[in-house]
């Protein structure tokens, strides 16, 4: 009897695994739609094209791997993703640092060909007007740049550069309204 209660209460406290086509499926419509906004996240902070790709290519993979765990309830696939670019570039970052200036990294990267790199180099000159205004941010607070980054340069909404970001939606709207303003002083912008 006990077997027969534990058989039906299993299945309520662990969600049933998704289909292996089925998230392969959904996994690929979330890399199509968001590719161009984790790679153009990669372009304003890197002007090397070998870098934007591999750090595009990082966040996806740490994607691909943890989509399981992905629930669309609790916030949206590009939020999701916007925070995974973080933490991969914050890691990249981290990585260059701790790296003699004198060593570059060369294992692990792929060649790529003629045509990829043009059209990361198209991607990464068009993100130049969102570099420059990362530029123009730099004096601001940490937490008011990457809002203003994922509201005016990603499209992301309030709410889902707060689940990027962890913190709550009305703390985002402050500083994104603060962040503003300091930036219309900084470029003479009346409003």
């Amino acid at each position: 009897m006990a077997d027969a209660v534990a058989d039906q209460v299993e299945p309520l406290r662990h969600p049933p695994p998704r289909k292996r086509a089925g998230a392969a499926a959904e996994f690929e419509k979330v890399y199509r739609a968001h590719v161009g906004l984790v790679t153009a996240y990669f372009a304003r902070r890197s002007g090397d094209p070998q870098t934007v790709a591999d750090l595009t290519a990082d966040t996806f993979v740490r994607a691909i791997t943890s989509f399981a765990t992905f629930d669309p309830v609790r916030g949206s696939p590009r939020a999701w993703l916007i925070g995974i670019a973080s933490r991969v570039f914050a890691a990249h970052c981290e990585a260059h640092t701790q790296r003699s200036h004198g060593v570059r990294r060369i294992a692990g990267q792929r060649v790529l060909d003629a045509d990829a790199v043009d059209d990361l180099v198209d991607r990464i000159d068009a993100q130049r007007p969102g570099a420059a205004l990362l530029a123009r941010l730099a004096r601001l607070p940490r937490l008011d740049r990457e809002v203003v980054e994922l509201v005016d340069l990603d499209g992301l909404s309030p709410k889902e550069a707060a689940e990027a970001l962890g913190v709550s939606a009305g703390a985002v709207r402050v500083r994104l309204f603060r962040a503003r303003a300091k930036l219309r002083k900084t470029t003479g912008e009346r409003r």
